[in-house]
């Protein structure tokens, strides 16, 4: 019998028959619909996968009339992991006029608001000269990280010492009070950028540190709204649901904690986004194409429902990728290909 050639969640090579294959991607939907109570993939889009999965292809790409364009997160910094050593400049120019990018994003290396923040006037020439290297849309991104706000690196009691001795109250006031520095520095920091030239900004990562990370992020997005009403923001998510680190957090009334892709992106339309980016988490022990099942579904129903344009987040650990450092090309493409043809999303 032809085995298929394919990975597992952490990267290593494995095979599959056509019918563990066809398992895995049916079992993957329905796992996905059950947790997110959305729909499971139709029938047709469950061969359509099947068909991509078992190609033998190791560079694939999508049908004519399917491309779409590329946002990035932090390439500067990742460029590094390629063992390409250049500047923030250079690595730029690298991924504009060498991999074809549609958009780039400067960044700090700390790529976090609170460091970023106090070396904004360092940044802005650099900034400033980087935009008259590119040609196309030149974003300003990083990630909101409560975590930074905390013992040992802020002013705030750490909610994880307080959380194991039954403080709960006391790691809740924690959290709050790191909501509001928080979305200070990125209101600073954004309005930096925006006014230096930047065509966007870019909240990345956005509920690493769970429910007071996302309150955070919609709180500065519509303090930017307000000021500068034409800013193009762009929203990238941590996780495919918002852990209750705090779990009593609201924002206009609806409770951030537990919320799936397509919840998340309804929130964060109202307040102001204008790109959205799901993120679905792989299981390390499944197949990728059992991940893969699993992110095109949550990520297919978000599109379904938005009005703002879906830029799916594929790398690392996420949108049915593998969790290693460098990811293989082969997986790259099934997963891309995927997602483009069946959620008809708007990027990624």
């Amino acid at each position: 019998m032809t085995k298929i050639y394919s990975r597992l969640g952490d990267g290593w090579i494995t095979e599959l028959t056509e019918a563990e294959l066809m398992r895995d991607i049916v079992d993957g939907t329905q796992t996905a619909a059950e947790n997110a109570q959305i729909d499971s993939l139709s029938d047709e889009e469950v061969d359509h996968l099947f068909d991509i999965c078992r190609s033998g292809e190791r560079l694939t790409s999508v049908e004519r009339g399917f491309e779409i364009v590329t946002t990035y997160d932090g390439p500067t910094i990742e460029i590094r992991h390629a063992g390409i050593i250049a500047n923030r400049q250079q690595a730029l120019q690298i991924f504009e006029r060498c991999f074809g990018a549609d958009t780039m994003e400067f960044s700090h290396v700390d790529y976090s608001y609170k460091p970023s923040k106090s070396v904004v006037h360092e940044d802005l020439p650099l900034f400033e000269q980087s935009q008259m290297l590119m040609v196309i849309p030149l974003f300003y991104g990083a990630m909101p990280n409560l975590g930074l706000y905390t013992y040992p690196d802020g002013p705030m009691p750490n909610p994880g010492d307080l959380l194991p001795l039954g403080k709960i109250k006391e790691a809740q006031e924690s959290y709050e009070a790191a909501i509001e520095m928080a979305v200070n520095d990125m209101v600073y920091c954004a309005s930096a950028f925006y006014e230096a030239g930047a065509d966007g900004i870019n909240f990345d990562t956005v509920g690493a540190s769970g429910d007071p990370d996302f309150k955070a992020a919609l709180m500065a997005v519509e303090k930017l709204r307000e000021k500068y009403p034409d800013i193009c923001i762009e929203m990238g998510m941590a996780g495919e649901f918002v852990l209750g680190t705090h779990g009593e957090i609201t924002h206009h009334g609806t409770r951030l904690a537990g919320l799936y892709p397509h919840e998340q992106m309804e929130i964060a339309h109202k307040s102001g986004v204008t790109i959205f980016g799901p993120v679905v988490n792989t299981v390390p022990s499944k197949t990728i194409p059992w991940n893969i099942s699993r992110a095109v579904t949550m990520t297919k129903a978000c599109v379904e429902r938005s009005e703002t344009p879906v830029h799916g987040n594929m790398g690392m650990g996420v949108g049915g990728l593998p969790t290693c450092e460098t990811l293989p090309v082969d997986m790259v493409c099934m997963a891309s290909r995927a997602m483009v043809e069946i959620t008809r999303m708007d990027g990624l």
